[in-house]
């Protein structure tokens, strides 16, 4: 197994390097429509890292055995069947969270974060590094998801977890669990990840991954003459 493969990188790309919503910005539906709280944004998020997590598994095991020409419709099959079930669970044994997430449990078969792992690393690589792949990018939108619902639920409710934590003299800035909120918060965060990049910068750290994937701009790239031609056309498409 290369080094890019290893198991803790392909965690750490899905939370820090390539974090689905900080960094490559992918699925903001979920991620503005049902953060209103940390536990919904926790839920919504566990939820996709199941799906993602067995998605990428099965896709990786039957990628030589799927057409090139249905790979597509195949994925969405695979997907389709894993966001059942797990709506299903849902529904048998969380039925608060199953009501509160509402129509965007479904809606998991249509997140470009899932196909778009399915297609960019899933269907080219080993069962192993692919499932575990899956876990990290699961594990950075459960991440950003439940940060961004307790900055919320925190702000316009004074509770974190369903919990009062401020005092009873606080006045809630309720527009922070409307649909305003959800854009403010993101981006409040979104900044503050890019300030710390450009800090680290300043201090001499290479913080060029810390982006979408590899940057993609191989023409520019100073270690572009260290890509393989797989490397230099899979940095591209990402």
């Amino acid at each position: 197994m290369s080094e890019k493969n290893k198991v803790g990188e392909r965690l750490i790309n899905g939370i820090i390097k390539e974090n689905p919503t900080f960094v490559l910005t992918l699925g903001m539906c979920p991620t503005l429509a049902v953060t209103t709280s940390a536990i919904n944004g926790l839920g919504m998020g566990l939820s996709t890292t199941v799906v993602l997590a067995l998605s990428n598994l099965l896709i990786s095991a039957l990628r030589k055995v799927i057409p090139d020409k249905v790979r597509i419709p195949a994925f969405i099959v695979i997907i389709a069947s894993f966001v059942t079930v797990t709506q299903l669970l849902l529904e048998g044994y969380l039925p608060s969270l199953y009501a509160s997430l509402g129509i965007y449990i479904p809606l998991i078969v249509v997140n470009c974060i899932i196909l778009g792992r399915a297609e960019a690393y899933a269907s080219k690589n080993p069962v192993l590094p692919s499932l575990f792949d899956g876990i990290g990018m699961g594990l950075g939108f459960s991440l950003a998801l439940t940060c961004i619902g307790a900055v919320r639920e925190l702000l316009g409710a004074g509770q974190l977890f369903g919990r009062q934590v401020m005092p009873d003299s606080y006045v809630p800035f309720s527009i922070f669990i409307m649909a305003p909120g959800a854009f403010f918060v993101l981006a409040a965060l979104t900044a503050i990840q890019n300030k710390i990049k450009i800090e680290g910068t300043k201090r001499g750290k290479d913080m060029s991954r810390i982006q979408s994937g590899c940057g993609g701009n191989c023409l520019s790239c100073e270690k572009a003459k260290d890509c393989s031609p797989e490397d230099e056309k899979k940095g591209r498409a990402e």
